[in-house]
């Protein structure tokens, strides 16, 4: 009989716990092997319509579907065995009504594994927030500076510069979490209404280009890894790996062309 110890899932109550305690490490994944490397680490992975344009060339988020959210879900559950999984839900899935959202987000339970949803919206959102999480579905929120609205809000603009729109923005905080989001992400907002924000809720913020003073940070796995030749201000970049595969590449092309690759040791005698 084996004596090791079964790996167990973070879950959301362990999330929700760790409000102003030991920050909570997060990372996107949208594939199964990248996956398995971040959930050494990671409290929690978001498999995030990012995805849309890291890993299919689009322009926006818009364009991602609930068929590839829940693909990319699939596979991140599978190459993975302790981290909460996250998986946002895509434009147009939720908004028009609770229950739609419902049948949505139970979709994405049902068929990825995934131990929440997490959908983008204040105020506007919170009564679907309430109806989800009120029939079992975990929902992490996401204020500030949501992609999925950019084209309301003129762009990927920094939230909170004008601190005449402040109280907006805290209340939108109060009302997901008094709707029963487990934890919320505060994206593109300036640092001060950051850190009020994290020091008014109950619930865990989640900086991505906000605050130190969050309750965790999650960023763009290809971003951090130096994979997007466009670095947002917000980031570090913590390795070159877009360099090493440029080098790694044309180093194969050019063994190939000069017929050193195969070698002795690549072939069966």
């Amino acid at each position: 009989m084996s004596t090791q110890a079964p790996i167990r899932r973070v879950t959301v109550p362990q999330i929700a716990r760790r409000k102003g305690g030991e920050p909570i490490v997060s990372l996107t994944s949208y594939h199964a092997h990248t996956a398995a490397i971040v959930d050494e680490v990671a409290d929690f992975i978001l498999v995030g319509d990012s995805l849309g344009m890291v890993m299919h060339g689009m322009d926006s988020t818009l364009g991602v579907s609930l068929e590839l959210m829940i693909m990319h879900g699939k596979a991140v559950v599978r190459g993975t065995q302790r981290a909460l999984i996250v998986v946002d839900m895509p434009f147009g899935t939720y908004e028009e009504s609770p229950s739609e959202a419902f049948r949505n987000a139970a979709r994405i339970m049902k068929e990825t594994g995934c131990g929440a949803v997490k959908l983008e919206g204040g105020r506007r959102m919170a009564e679907t927030i309430r109806f989800l999480t009120e029939r079992g579905i975990p929902v992490m929120a996401h204020i500030g500076l949501t992609p999925q609205s950019t084209n309301v809000m003129g762009g990927f603009k920094t939230q909170g510069r004008d601190e005449e729109s402040w109280p907006q923005h805290e209340e939108d905080a109060r009302a997901v979490a008094e709707a029963g989001a487990f934890a919320i992400v505060l994206e593109g907002m300036v640092e001060p209404l950051a850190r009020r924000i994290t020091e008014q809720v109950s619930i865990p913020t989640i900086g991505i280009g906000a605050s130190a003073h969050c309750d965790g940070q999650v960023l763009v796995l290809e971003d951090m890894l130096g994979l997007n030749p466009w670095t947002p201000k917000f980031v570090k970049v913590y390795g070159q790996l877009g360099a090493m595969i440029k080098d790694a590449v044309r180093a194969y092309a050019e063994e190939v062309r000069d017929r050193s690759f195969p070698g002795e040791d690549q072939v069966y005698r």
